[in-house]
């Protein structure tokens, strides 16, 4: 059965001597591993459209429930050369793929996810010392998944609380949080920024404006709950901090 449709690049994986498997983020699939045939040969019709970040309309070929499908075409759409040849950006991108790995199910299918990388990568081609598109993003992913950590109130009456209890997931008020393990206190200045990129698109992030501090004290709260889940940390994090 062939199958075509659009697709990020997430990474590649040597297979034998000259083949590669290739998984996607695609606006139809999630997340899918396609099987490459000699994509690393000089002569490869594939040509560079393999590249980790690339968007490509994509055929392949395999059952419907084929755990490898053959890639038979692959035609660029936007190369994202610019945040390759850039290693603080790729980085930053690399991040993002990490964290969209570990929480989005293969063969999953998300619009949402697919245009949330897309529009990240396209700012990201403009403007990429900032850690405010990361927040941003790690927040609508998480949202978008069924994981994003509540600010807003306690998480089990709805009372005022300013704690966020990693292991619950939530802020709980002063009441519910008796007997439970220490919390992290969050400024009203973090919560105000939680709020903002939640209510906000990424067309209008570039308005927001908050001290690098509320983005540093959010982006520590959110990787902690994120460790939590996950059970460890991301690699590329750790990476980009050495």
């Amino acid at each position: 059965m062939l199958q075509r449709t659009e697709g990020i690049v997430l990474k590649t994986s040597p297979f034998g001597e000259a083949d590669l498997i290739v998984t996607y983020l695609t606006s139809d699939h999630g997340i899918i591993r396609t099987f490459a045939k000699s994509p690393r040969k000089i002569k490869s019709r594939f040509g560079s459209s393999l590249e980790p970040l690339t968007c490509a309309r994509i055929s392949f070929w395999g059952r419907e429930d084929s755990a490898l499908p053959r890639l038979t075409q692959s035609d660029i759409i936007h190369s994202f050369h610019s945040i390759r040849s850039t290693l603080n950006c790729f980085l930053r991108v690399s991040e993002v793929i990490e964290l969209t790995l570990n929480f989005l199910p293969e063969r999953e299918a998300s619009k949402k996810v697919y245009a949330l990388l897309m529009n990240t990568m396209k700012v990201m081609e403009s403007e990429c010392n900032t850690g405010l598109l990361l927040v941003f993003y790690k927040l609508r992913l998480l949202e978008a998944v069924g994981f994003l950590p509540r600010f807003s109130g306690c998480g089990r009456c709805g009372k005022k609380g300013d704690c966020f209890y990693v292991s619950h997931g939530t802020v709980l008020c002063g009441s519910c949080s008796k007997g439970h393990q220490p919390s992290i206190r969050l400024s009203p200045g973090v919560v105000n920024l939680y709020a903002s990129l939640l209510g906000w698109s990424i067309a209008k992030l570039d308005r927001i404006k908050p001290p690098e501090a509320f983005v540093s004290e959010l982006s520590a709260v959110i990787d902690e709950h994120v460790k939590y889940i996950t059970e460890r940390s991301l690699k590329t994090k750790s990476f980009r901090a050495s």
